[in-house]
């Protein structure tokens, strides 16, 4: 199977990076709010107005100035935020569901639970009640062939944790895509909560 190696050098790489200390966070940019919490948060995206954001692995971003969210999803998982009444919305990419966290310790994105409580204290910000947002939730694909002989359950795992905290929180689910062996991309477009979840290798796309 000429794919096998290439998935375990994938799985590899996605160790390696989960293994690094949370103080040197593998993300672009640092948005302005996110500076102004507390505890800080490490994988705010940058947002122009009127930019479309493309999310990275470890990522996420949530407001009212951009056009649309998007991201790239494998065995990681994405949670949308929007909010019909006052047009605020955001999703974050997370790449485990979660870890032990010391005291005083920023916030990080690439962990589900700190990822998604950081999208539920800015919305407290704008106003905004959890249980007013509507949510969907995406990807935890298994990328792993069952032949590369090394299962982590990655996905699954992402999966369920998505799960406890839409209930945790009391979010609106409205759509969800999870599981089987594909990617998917998804967009939220931020001025009518609309999504848009196209399975497959993006290459693919028309």
């Amino acid at each position: 199977m000429k794919h096998q190696p290439r998935l375990h050098d994938l799985a590899s790489r996605v160790a390696q990076t989960l293994a690094r200390p949370p103080t040197a966070p593998p993300v672009r940019a640092v948005a302005s709010p996110a500076r102004a919490m507390t505890p800080p948060v490490i994988g705010w995206c940058m947002a122009q107005p009127g930019a479309a954001v493309s999310l990275m692995p470890g990522e996420l971003w949530f407001g009212a100035e951009a056009t649309s969210v998007r991201t790239l999803l494998g065995s990681c998982v994405a949670l949308t935020l929007w909010h019909p009444r006052l047009r605020v919305g955001g999703m974050c990419h997370y790449l485990l569901p979660s870890r032990r966290r010391k005291d005083g310790e920023p916030l990080d994105g690439r962990y589900g639970d700190e990822a998604v409580l950081a999208m539920v204290n800015l919305l407290e910000r704008h106003g905004g009640r959890a249980g007013e947002f509507v949510a969907h939730l995406y990807g935890g694909a298994d990328t792993m062939a069952d032949a590369a002989g090394v299962k982590f359950n990655v996905g699954e795992r992402n999966i369920e944790r998505g799960w406890s905290l839409l209930d945790h929180f009391g979010f609106s689910l409205e759509g969800v895509d999870v599981g089987d062996n594909v990617p998917r991309t998804v967009t939220l477009k931020l001025d009518t909560g609309a999504i848009d979840c196209r399975r497959g290798n993006p290459q693919q796309e028309p």
